[in-house]
């Protein structure tokens, strides 16, 4: 048997998972990793321990397969993107705890780039918006605040990388200090027209060019593996972030298609082909992928709290023991009650960008508990999902009527992802391989390796498991939409 080996980092956990020669997932391992919440707003990684999870997984998959480096083709990488790591090139050590792509310390300074008129370059030259969310920002302040810092930079001493670049540093000892166009896309730093370091943005962060990684394509030659590390020496032969790589697991290949990923955060992308669409609407152009020099866009919108309001039900208010209770929870709500929760725990993401606005509940009456509450969580994440589609649908009219593929973990619910379906009015197709992101960086990868098909016999294995039609009326849809906007607007800032 000739495996691929996916190795998917995300925000709470890492996996990795081998595809077999089918681009079926054969065997999987799984390790959560501890959040660091050190301040209101910040949320922190070690990067030691992200590693340590990473090669663990590693060995622990291969271990069930009873799988040999020789019997890997190809290493594929996904990862959780803007997350800020930055180390010491001879002895390893990060510089400090990761800063995750959640973290909103850097606001002041993202609204002084805004006061300043600096935005519109930004967005002209990397399709991205000013906010804490994106890489530059958290990387200008760790510079700002650790002594030395950027001295040690532009001495080679102290060098920069999402987390792809820190698992390739690592996987391949210390070789390789590298990331793929999709990660680099998403740093604010990357001049996505041009396809280089955009040297006008660094001057202005004042961030020295030598400590940024080589970009390459999604399905360039990354490195070897070292051999003491999984038995053998094996090639990483695909890269993508998380989004991208599940846009690619979804083969949303043509423009026009939709995907729309449900983990921590809600994240969605519709492809746009050669055409990099400037939005009127304040979402995200960004690489979709970039395959043997040649790029393709995507308009993303990125909601910050999707699965994360599950969460929230079972770990902040104790309302469910497990994820799954959440929908059987929700359909013992009482149907004359429509609370509207809007989950802004770390502001709010397209296509408002309100980093100080914060959640919010609508709509509480004396009999309202654990069942509307859950609803309510629930219900949020189909609320934002349309917010995206407008947008989407008013910056580039040829999505039309796109249906919906959906994938991550809450797209298992049948209950949340029939209001998706409802509220959006679009059909919403689940694929039988939920686990997308991981299928996208191993197809990459099996490719590359020439284990795997071209994208159009990709395309062609891909099959739903189960489409949603929408069921509700037009007019209560309306009605329940009107709700939500009008629960937005008054949680807004600005």
């Amino acid at each position: 048997m000739t495996y691929i080996l996916a190795i998917d980092q995300g925000t709470t956990s890492s996996r990795a998972i081998l595809f077999d020669e089918e681009m079926r997932p054969a065997h999987s391992a799984q390790e959560e990793f501890p959040q660091y919440f050190p301040r209101s707003g910040w949320v922190e990684h070690d990067a030691g321990e992200i590693w340590e999870s990473v090669l663990s997984t590693c060995r622990a998959v291969m271990e069930k397969a009873g799988a040999t480096a020789s019997d890997i083709a190809a290493i594929g990488i996904t990862n959780q993107r803007e997350t800020v790591v930055a180390w010491d090139p001879e002895t390893g050590e990060p510089a400090g705890r990761a800063i995750v792509w959640q973290d909103r310390r850097t606001a002041a300074f993202c609204r002084e780039l805004t006061d300043e008129g600096f935005e519109a370059e930004l967005t002209k030259r990397t399709g991205l918006l000013s906010d804490p969310y994106f890489s530059g920002t958290k990387l200008k302040w760790l510079l700002d605040e650790r002594e030395g810092a950027r001295e040690a930079a532009r001495e080679g001493r102290l060098i920069f990388g999402t987390v792809d670049s820190w698992l390739i540093w690592k996987l391949t000892g210390g070789k390789r200090h590298v990331t793929d166009a999709t990660n680099a896309a998403r740093t604010l730093l990357y001049n996505i027209r041009e396809g280089q370091w955009d040297e006008t943005i660094l001057q202005r962060f004042d961030i020295p060019a030598e400590m940024l990684p080589e970009v390459l394509d999604c399905n360039a030659e990354f490195g070897t593996t070292e051999p003491d590390l999984l038995g053998g020496e094996i090639p990483i032969r695909g890269v993508a972030g998380d989004q991208q790589a599940a846009t690619l697991g979804q083969a949303c290949f043509e423009p026009g298609m939709f995907k729309s990923t449900y983990g921590t955060g809600c994240f969605a992308l519709l492809n746009t082909g050669s055409e990099l669409v400037e939005s009127r609407n304040r979402l995200l152009g960004t690489i979709a992928y970039q395959l043997d020099g040649e790029v393709t866009y995507a308009i993303e919108g990125a909601i910050f709290v999707a699965g994360a309001v599950v969460q929230w039900l079972r770990d902040g208010l104790g309302l469910i023991e497990s994820a799954g209770q959440s929908a059987e929870l929700a359909e013992k709500a009482d149907d004359g009650q429509e609370l509207i929760l809007v989950p802004a725990f770390t502001g709010l993401g397209a296509p408002y960008w309100d980093a100080e606005a914060r959640g919010a509940v609508f709509g509480l009456t004396r009999s309202s508990g654990p069942a509307e509450f859950a609803r309510a969580a629930l219900e949020s994440v189909g609320f934002q999902t349309r917010d995206l589609l407008e947008a989407m649908r008013d910056d580039w009219p040829d999505a039309g009527e796109a249906t919906l593929r959906v994938d991550g973990g809450m797209s298992a619910s049948d209950w949340a992802m029939q209001f998706l379906a409802d509220i959006t009015g679009a059909p919403a197709d689940r694929p039988e391989v939920l686990e997308t992101t991981a299928l996208g960086a191993a197809w990459l990868a099996g490719h590359a390796a020439g284990v795997y098909p071209d994208r159009a016999g990709f395309a062609a294995k891909w099959a739903a498991d189960r489409r949603f039609e929408p069921r509700m009326p037009e007019e209560e849809r309306a009605r329940r939409y009107a709700g939500w906007t009008d629960a937005v607007r008054r949680t807004l800032t600005s």
